[in-house]
């Protein structure tokens, strides 16, 4: 896709580097099972991540923008209280 892009000689090298790559890696997963079954459990277990991040920025945000004045009034007796 890179070089459909960009169009240039150096694009087409890279493109073909990065097919290349690609085909090594799925042949490697098809000839290592376990490294396969391990991927896969990556997979099945970083699933839920991207929408427990956005979850954790989201409520980040709404704690910043909270209405809350930003010092509260000290809470005991203080000698300037008399």
């Amino acid at each position: 896709m890179l070089a459909s892009v960009l169009r240039g000689p150096r694009a087409a090298a890279v493109s073909i580097a990065i097919v290349r790559v690609f085909v090594q890696l799925r042949e490697l997963i098809s000839t290592h099972r376990d490294l396969s079954a391990k991927f896969a459990e990556l997979e099945r277990r970083i699933e839920g991540h991207d929408e427990a991040i956005a979850n954790l920025f989201e409520a980040i945000r709404r704690l910043l923008a909270s209405d809350e004045p930003a010092s509260k009034p000290k809470i005991g007796y203080h000698q300037g209280n008399r």
